[in-house]
């Protein structure tokens, strides 16, 4: 599943840069990334048991976009995500119980 959701990611992430790079901003850049990109490097990882090496990854991913962008890393960023949507999703499960 990790596998498929790096991949997935790189190919999305690949056709916004083919088409708007050189003509968009960072900060467009990040919103089609953040709406386009991380969804589908996240979709389904809720509910999948990750251990330290799936996260970090998928945090790996990350890294080296925002190495391409800003030429820095954010060690933290999807672990920080994926720990949000867990409880995101944990919560709408609860209600749907209840």
């Amino acid at each position: 599943m990790i596998k498929r959701s790096k991949r997935s990611f790189y190919r999305s992430v690949n056709a916004i840069f083919v088409k708007i790079l050189s003509t968009a901003t960072v900060d467009v850049v990040l919103h089609l990334i953040n709406f386009k990109g991380l969804p589908v490097l996240l979709y389904g990882l809720e509910v999948s048991p990750l251990n330290r090496a799936d996260i970090q990854s998928l945090d790996f991913c990350v890294n080296r976009l925002l190495m391409k962008l800003f030429c820095t890393t954010n060690l933290s960023m999807i672990e920080e995500l994926l720990r949000k949507r867990t409880v995101k999703f944990l919560r709408k499960l609860n209600d749907h119980r209840g």
